[in-house]
């Protein structure tokens, strides 16, 4: 059976997978086997709270696999170096880190090589600023490190279409997800008709204090206000080039005088219009009190001033750590490696103290959590 056969066998199998949940873990199996992997998975990502969650695996030993998430998905290369990935493009290990210094982390040398793993290439089938959700291969260290025909593989089963179960099966839980939110979302048409609210906003809707519907439409419950989200909102429907792509904050008085802030987003294009597409919006609004906590973008972090995977981990471990040593002992680098990475976040960034790095990064700030 030539690779093609085989290949449309394997996607038989996914596609029975995606009707039966069950069967997920078997189709794993056959997509390590076909790349000449030791184990897959299924999983979801998130750079800030470097935590994340799997939905379907085979190959990885339980214990490992919870020491993972509980010690070592923070020193993981992958957990920042996911936002240098484009959607259906391979990435492996030595994309993201010089091997020869992967070998030297703690990571590689407390969780990789007692599993005798040596290479892991994941595609990306869906990201955020802050999350991605990935099917990915483990490379044991009997088949080498990985090869081009490894990660031609790995986009050919990730690319799927029957992948993208995995995809429609995180959609799926879109709105519940939206109701563990204490912010406010509402999904509005481009006349403020709102299509959609999550439990948080329903509840801001009931009180009227701070937003209130009129006629199905959203609307500020101070006038001035409302001219403004109006505005916006109209904006955002027509796609507007006035309205950034990452959106428009604005001010939100309560009618007891407490300030909160509405921030609209554009769904106009891409994938968002196709997230979107159930609840007919052209706008998602996020309404908050103003103590609300931003959360970083290492990915536009990354891409202004041109990071590595490596020099992004540097630059989040220092700003959430502080000093060398520890940035050290966290990342399980050398304190002169950190010190390398660090010069040249400097040079790049045009920062000169670790101070600077914390200010620079208060500067890009996402006004709702990942």
């Amino acid at each position: 059976m030539d690779d093609i056969e085989k290949l449309t066998e394997l996607i038989g199998v996914i596609y029975d997978a995606a009707l039966d949940p069950n069967a997920w873990n078997a189709a794993l199996a056959s997509c390590a086997q076909f790349v000449d992997g030791s184990a897959a998975t299924l999983f979801s990502k998130d750079a800030n709270s470097r935590n994340g969650d799997v939905a379907f695996d085979v190959g990885i030993d339980s214990h490992y696999k919870k020491l993972y998430f509980e010690r070592y998905i923070r020193l993981d290369p992958l957990t920042t170096g996911q936002f240098f990935a484009e959607i259906d493009v391979p990435v492996s290990t030595t994309d993201l880190v010089p091997y020869e210094e992967f070998m030297e982390t703690r990571f590689y040398g407390e969780w990789v090589k007692p599993q005798r793993l040596v290479d892991f290439v994941t595609t990306q089938l869906d990201k955020s600023e802050t999350s991605a959700a990935m099917f990915g291969v483990f490379r044991h260290e009997r088949n080498t490190l990985a090869d081009d025909a490894m990660r031609v593989a790995v986009v050919e089963v990730g690319g799927a279409p029957e992948v993208a179960a995995f995809r429609k099966t995180e959609a799926d839980t879109f709105a519940d997800t939206l109701d563990g939110l204490n912010t406010g979302v509402f999904f509005v048409a481009s006349c403020g008709r709102i299509a959609h609210a999550n439990k948080a906003g329903a509840a801001m809707l009931s009180a009227g204090k701070v937003v209130c519907s009129n006629r199905d439409r959203l609307m500020a419950s101070n006038a001035q206000c409302n001219k403004a989200l109006t505005e916006a909102i109209a904006a955002a429907g027509k796609s507007d080039i006035a309205l950034s792509p990452k959106g428009i904050s604005m001010p939100l008085v309560a009618r007891d005088g407490e300030n909160h802030v509405a921030h609209v987003l554009p769904l106009t294009s891409g994938e968002r219009q196709r997230a979107s597409a159930s609840f007919a919006a052209t706008a998602a609004v996020f309404v908050h009190a103003a103590a609300f906590k931003p959360t970083a973008a290492p990915e536009v972090i990354a891409k202004t001033f041109k990071l590595t995977p490596t020099e992004l981990r540097t630059f989040l471990a220092v700003v959430e750590i502080g000093g060398v040593p520890e940035v050290a002992e966290e990342l399980g680098i050398s304190s002169n490696t950190v010190k390398t990475h660090l010069q040249r976040i400097f040079s790049k960034t045009g920062a000169n103290r670790q101070a600077d790095l914390v200010k620079l990064f208060a500067g890009f700030v996402s006004p709702f959590a990942g």
